[in-house]
């Protein structure tokens, strides 16, 4: 299994490509749709599914145009279930003045162990930045996609509608630090890094 990613949109969000030999996972595609078409049609891969880790603008700029052109469901945790058709939940028109709109979620993400074609990954939920905050880990290959739960040293912010500090905390050191340390950490954005390392340096959340 490959993990690509890929800064797109407005601010440079990770999406990342998760595929085999024939098969994608698209997660959290921020904008740009045709950068992600461009790599899916070079590497022959086709993608079944979206995965959002939560419904905020910079995570959703390009989900129906892909949604559309492959013809595949995107999954979101059903607390943010009406966020992708509602610029004033999804922050757009708070930071860009601009709505960012796209269609419901064909299916709906819950704590529980997934098979999407050849992808086999447990999702947890982790909110705390946002109501429906989840992570996606992929146990077999060790690493854990998190959307903008943790970062490298930092962590997702609170503040915005549905933020929440305490819960926050919980996600971070109740769920993700509870992964083997060797795992990498593929966060929303900035550069990837590991639970150990995490663990040991983070300013705000340490073991």
């Amino acid at each position: 299994m490959n993990l690509h990613t890929m800064p797109l949109g407005p601010l440079g969000t990770n999406c990342y490509i998760v595929y085999g030999t024939e098969e994608a996972l698209i997660v959290d595609p921020g904008g740009d749709a045709e950068k992600v078409t461009q790599f899916l049609t070079r590497h022959h891969i086709t993608p079944i599914a979206i995965l959002l880790t939560h419904a905020h603008f910079d995570h959703i700029g390009a989900v129906d145009e892909l949604r559309k052109k492959y013809d595949i469901d995107v999954f979101l945790h059903e607390l943010e279930a009406s966020w992708l058709e509602d610029p004033s939940k999804n922050g757009s028109l708070l930071f860009t003045q601009q709505k960012v709109q796209t269609e419901k979620p064909d299916q709906f993400l819950y704590p529980k162990k997934m098979q999407l074609g050849e992808f086999s990954f447990n999702v947890l939920h982790t909110p705390g930045h946002s109501p429906g905050s989840v992570s996606f880990v992929f146990t077999k290959e060790q690493f854990v996609i998190s959307g903008d739960v943790l970062f490298q040293q930092g962590i997702g912010r609170t503040d915005l509608p549905g933020g929440d500090y305490q819960q926050l905390e919980k996600s971070i050191k109740e769920i993700l630090y509870t992964l083997d340390g060797s795992f990498t950490v593929y966060p929303g954005h900035g550069p990837e890094t590991n639970i150990e390392f995490e663990k040991k340096h983070n300013p705000f959340f340490t073991a």
